[in-house]
């Protein structure tokens, strides 16, 4: 039997007979673990008064927390893509997942503020083994037709945890904030096994160095097809990010209620994805980030209640679901045989803008959500522009 080899994209596949992977229970699992992975972001933010008073500290010291891990988080993307093409997938994703359980139980253990930035830096890294390595799976073992809904209910997963992160943040932040990182270990356990009974089996995989995926990464930046997404990418989480960040630093009521009223939108774009699928790419995703800066403009000019901004929350949460796989898929698309390093380029830029999100929101948000909001309009702006400038590429 003859095997096709895929050097850039990862395990060879057998060309006569290709075994896809059952579409249900890989959906269910990536979605939930993707949900579970970036709840460790988000989950800080409800979080950020009660650890700056446990350790004496300020909210906007706090915030680092969110920032390292995000970074931390952007070069595990960069590091087990890459190693996932040499060691397989599903190798990687397992071992990836089961460590990331230890190392959350020891953010729990910090003693200080410097102690806790140091695991939180281990904690992201060793999660981001992950999502490029997921997204390249979903590449190489779903069936074509299907590979477009379960990247997208991925993204919702990633999306749909700056919700349900926070609300299970804020529910448990009544019996102390280090139970948030008790009980995501205990969730990144049953993760991991989840995972090694949904994946397939590793086939054969490619004896290229790890090392041929990091030197094709600067020709991918410099590609013209290719350089104007990437630079449009961090701009989608980092306002994303920075006006939840805002909302909880300002100090905003209702925030319970505005953090839910984002969920059914999420929920909802997974099954609009054939319509949108029809709308090419780059245009796709410009659109989406023109309405959610529309949304970030309006609560600057408007300064709405408390349903006027869950309603304005709605609109950017729409924008910025539909951005992000609209982006991957592009970007996957164009890059051809180079998909894996593509891809991980893209969710490294990706959550590296949600690093800095918090940071955005802790300059700005001392002189109110209108400022901030401003400034996200002009980031999406932008990030909308340069994606509508790709379509020329």
């Amino acid at each position: 039997m003859t095997t096709a080899t895929h050097p850039a994209t990862g395990p060879a596949v057998p060309a006569a007979a290709p075994r896809y992977a059952p579409f249900a229970r890989t959906l269910v699992v990536f979605s939930i673990t993707a949900m579970l992975a970036t709840g460790q972001l988000y989950g800080l933010i409800p979080l950020v008064n009660a650890i700056a008073a446990d350790w004496q500290t300020t909210p906007t010291a706090v915030t680092w927390l969110m920032t390292v891990y995000g970074f931390g988080y952007a070069a595990g993307f960069l590091l087990f893509g890459p190693l996932s093409d040499r060691y397989g997938r599903r190798r990687v994703i397992v071992t990836g997942v089961a460590a990331t359980a230890v190392t959350t139980l020891l953010v729990a253990t910090a003693p200080g503020l410097g102690a806790a930035v140091a695991l939180r830096i281990v904690q992201g890294m060793t999660m981001g083994a992950f999502p490029p390595v997921a997204m390249a799976y979903v590449g190489e073992r779903i069936e074509p037709r299907r590979r477009l809904v379960t990247v997208t209910m991925m993204t919702t997963g990633f999306l749909a945890a700056a919700v349900v992160g926070q609300l299970a943040a804020q529910w448990l932040a009544g019996f102390g904030w280090r139970l948030f990182f008790v009980a995501g270990a205990a969730a990144f356990t049953v993760a991991a096994a989840a995972l090694r009974w949904a994946m397939l089996p590793d086939g054969p995989v490619s004896d290229a160095s790890p090392l041929d995926a990091y030197r094709i990464m600067p020709s991918l930046l410099r590609s013209p097809g290719l350089r104007l997404l990437y630079a449009a990418v961090p701009t989608v989480l980092t306002a994303f990010v920075a006006i939840y960040t805002g909302l909880q630093l300002t100090g905003i009521s209702g925030l319970l209620g505005l953090r839910a009223s984002a969920l059914p939108v999420i929920l909802a774009i997974p099954f609009l994805t054939p319509q949108l699928a029809r709308i090419p790419g780059p245009r796709r995703a410009a659109v989406a980030l023109a309405m959610a800066a529309a949304g970030t403009a309006l609560i600057g000019l408007l300064t709405p209640s408390t349903v006027g901004l869950a309603l304005l929350l709605m609109l950017v949460t729409a924008g910025i679901a539909v951005a992000a796989p609209s982006l991957v898929d592009t970007i996957g698309s164009r890059a051809g045989t180079a998909r894996g390093p593509a891809i991980s380029l893209f969710t490294a830029l990706l959550f590296a803008g949600a690093s800095l999100g918090p940071q955005v929101a802790g300059l700005l948000a001392d002189h109110g959500i209108a400022p901030l909001a401003f400034a996200l309009t002009g980031m999406l702006t932008v990030g909308a522009a340069l994606t509508l400038a790709a379509r020329r590429s």
